[in-house]
């Protein structure tokens, strides 16, 4: 009788992809071209993120416009024809700062602009949480309060024309000729002889700049002196009006 033998498993191509192994099977060298394909094929996709994330990233951070590129770059002729500060105040009596600016060149000033400086001081006492007090508390700044949408309760209203810039404020374009008028109401909070400085500008990107019809800049000083205490007052029962003065006593 011959010897029966087995005839090898046949592997039909539709339903097996892998590759044929004669002799002892492979086994590393299977798993090698496996993740060796992966490797590649993270590679690749890596590679492809990367190339995709730079352009978003130039996209958002060099391909918008410059701050500054509709603003007319130049100098205008500017003047403060009014600035005024009582120059005696005392604590937690309301006191009004005023300037108006008036644009006196040729050209419409983009969007004029104040920055008041020393409104506030530095403390260095200890372990503050911020060291910036305020010498005068700001209740309500240049420009129009803007109204709500919905019935709500105004603190402290800055006015419409508060810039994200530091102590500055804007009230739009100004033509030739033509007066804008600045006013802070604001409440002293701390004693003592304070000057507060004021700077005006033509514009918020740094291209148009204020000047003088001498060409220098537009700005000034205002100097105040705070009493400790503030002032006697007291309410007159037959009016309802506050008036100056000690409340009479009843003998």
């Amino acid at each position: 009788m011959g010897t029966l033998r087995h005839a090898p498993p046949v592997r039909h191509p539709l339903l097996y992809r892998g590759p044929i192994v004669r002799g002892r099977p492979r086994v590393f060298s299977l798993v090698s071209r496996r993740y060796g394909g992966v490797r590649r094929v993270r590679g690749a996709l890596s590679a492809t993120l990367g190339v995709l994330l730079a352009a978003l990233l130039a996209s958002g951070c060099g391909g918008g416009a410059r701050q500054d590129s509709h603003e007319p770059a130049g100098a205008f002729t500017m003047q403060v024809v009014h600035a005024s500060f009582p120059a005696s105040q005392s604590i937690a009596r309301p006191a009004r700062l005023e300037l108006q600016v008036r644009n006196t060149g040729p050209r419409t000033a983009p969007n004029v602009a104040v920055t008041l400086d020393s409104f506030y001081y530095t403390e260095n006492y200890p372990e503050l949480a911020v060291n910036k007090r305020p010498v005068w508390v700001i209740e309500r700044g240049p420009g129009a309060i803007a109204k709500p949408p919905v019935e709500s309760q105004v603190v402290s209203p800055p006015g419409g024309g508060q810039t994200a810039y530091v102590n500055t404020w804007a009230l739009g374009p100004l033509a030739p000729g033509s007066t804008r008028t600045f006013l802070w109401r604001v409440t002293p909070v701390k004693a003592g002889l304070h000057t507060v400085h004021f700077t005006v500008a033509a514009g918020l990107a740094g291209k148009a700049k204020a000047e003088l019809a001498s060409g220098g800049p537009v700005q000034g000083q205002l100097t105040a002196s705070i009493a400790p205490a503030p002032p006697a007052m007291h309410v007159d029962p037959s009016t309802g009006q506050i008036v100056s003065g000690a409340y009479p006593l009843i003998p």
